[in-house]
């Protein structure tokens, strides 16, 4: 696969300095003979459609082993998708010898994870590191443990709206300017896709246990936060039960896949969902719209998915709230950190790999590659990342309708809860109303009574 230009100059210039850091004596990674037969291995997750931070860590690593002699940088990539993905890492964590020294870490997993022991703090490590003062507050606030220590850098944020195909859309006779101003408005061009292409799956929205957290965030979420309801009162700290939103964001479920609107259970429930709508459904036109996240075209760009005319096939859509309600649109963001095991035998040298990695040519490369919108100031204004993506400017523009999944211990069990709900729900095993009746019960179970609190 193509490697980005950015790529080799990142790793010409990263390259001098990491040696010229080396040279320096005091720092158990600085010196050769500290840091000689040693071993950092790196656990992170790649797919099909997600081949970028591979790329990336590939480049990075023979400069930080000529920097550091005697070091081996011993990549694991665990081939899954992000459901499979979390369980795989937590078998690796729960064996020191498993244990990986650098993690690929889902924000939303931090706190968790940090708290079950999973995770190092390296706030000393990112005292004398003049980089960090690059990073926006928010990114910053992303790797946070509930002890308000810090357990991972940021490698970009993303936010998520509509993707359309627009020759479909002509085809059908639908606007090729499309932008829905409510839910209502996203049925009827699903239902004239139908009618009109009986052949062509008109809108994809994640649902189910497979699809892990991409059903809740890319999914559900994306509903529940375009109603007057909330998942989370952030200022009285108390989960939210029995929420219209809630009920109403399961019934878009219904509708859409009770009436043959979204892609059959076969394929919308097999953990390969993802991958398929980025690298088959959309770019062979069987797909006409899918509610999904900014990061895929950058599978599109370069690789082996490459995708020549998708920036002049595919529209780009907010996602309405549900009837058009203040602010008249809504987004979901999450990201991906580095993070230091806790199991690691020497975690200031994995730490030096996280700065080498994450540097501005670095995270240039790779939020370019992977259209992450950058969390870096240096990288948000350089002209090469602002010029190498058509779809920057769309998805940035989205941050200010944007909202975050609740940074809680306890979040991922949640999340959990509301995948089986949306499947209980598309599968017809229950009726909305009573998948949120269960959800409410399951929330019950997993954090109390008393850190809840009725909805509207």
């Amino acid at each position: 696969m193509r490697k980005s230009a950015i790529t080799a100059a990142a790793v010409t210039a990263v390259g001098a300095l990491a040696l010229a850091g080396c040279s320096s004596g005091g720092s158990q990674s600085g010196e050769s003979g500290d840091a000689s037969a040693k071993t950092i291995t790196i656990a992170y997750q790649k797919t099909a459609s997600f081949h970028q931070l591979d790329d990336l860590l590939q480049s990075v690593k023979p400069t930080f082993e000529a920097a550091h002699e005697g070091v081996t940088v011993k990549l694991q990539p665990i081939e899954a998708e992000q459901d499979q993905y979390f369980t795989k890492l937590a078998l690796m964590n729960g064996s020191k010898s498993t244990a990986p020294d650098i993690i690929y870490e889902d924000t939303f997993q931090v706190m968790s994870d940090a708290a079950a022991g999973y995770l190092a703090p390296i706030d000393d490590y990112l005292a004398d590191w003049s980089d960090w003062s690059q990073f926006e507050d928010a990114a910053k606030k992303a790797g946070l443990g509930v002890d308000g220590k810090t357990y991972g850098v940021s490698m970009g944020t993303d936010t998520r709206g509509i993707y359309y195909n627009k020759d479909l859309f002509e085809k059908a006779g639908l606007p090729t300017d499309w932008q829905p101003k409510t839910w209502d408005d996203i049925l009827s061009a699903a239902r004239t896709i139908k009618e009109k292409l009986p052949d062509v799956t008109p809108l994809n929205i994640y649902a189910g246990k497979a699809n892990g957290e991409g059903t809740t965030m890319q999914g559900f979420e994306m509903l529940l936060y375009g109603t007057d309801s909330t998942l989370y009162n952030e200022s009285t700290q108390k989960w939210v039960t029995g929420s219209q939103g809630f009920k109403d964001a399961l019934d878009f479920y219904n509708t859409v896949y009770g009436e043959g609107l979204a892609p059959s259970l076969d394929v919308a429930l097999d953990a390969n969902i993802g991958s398929r709508v980025s690298t088959e459904l959309l770019p062979k036109g069987e797909l006409a719209m899918a509610i999904d996240g900014s990061w895929l075209p950058g599978g599109w760009i370069s690789g082996d998915n490459a995708w020549a005319d998708w920036d002049k096939t595919l529209g780009f859509a907010k996602m309405p709230t549900q009837d058009g309600q203040a602010p008249g649109y809504t987004s979901m963001s999450g990201g991906w950190l580095l993070s230091v095991g806790s199991q690691s035998k020497d975690p200031e040298l994995a730490m030096e790999f996280i700065k080498l990695a994450l540097n501005k040519e670095n995270s240039l490369t790779y939020d370019t590659t992977n259209s992450q919108i950058a969390v870096r100031a240096d990288v948000a204004e350089d002209p090469e990342y602002l010029n190498y993506n058509p779809s920057f400017k769309f998805f940035s523009e989205l941050v200010q309708y944007t909202h975050f999944r609740p940074a809680t211990p306890d979040y991922s069990q949640i999340s959990s809860n509301i995948q089986v709900a949306t499947e209980s729900v598309v599968t017809k095993q229950a009726t909305p109303e009573d998948a949120a009746s269960t959800y409410d019960s399951g929330l019950v179970s997993i954090v109390g009574e008393d850190a809840t609190e009725a909805g509207k």
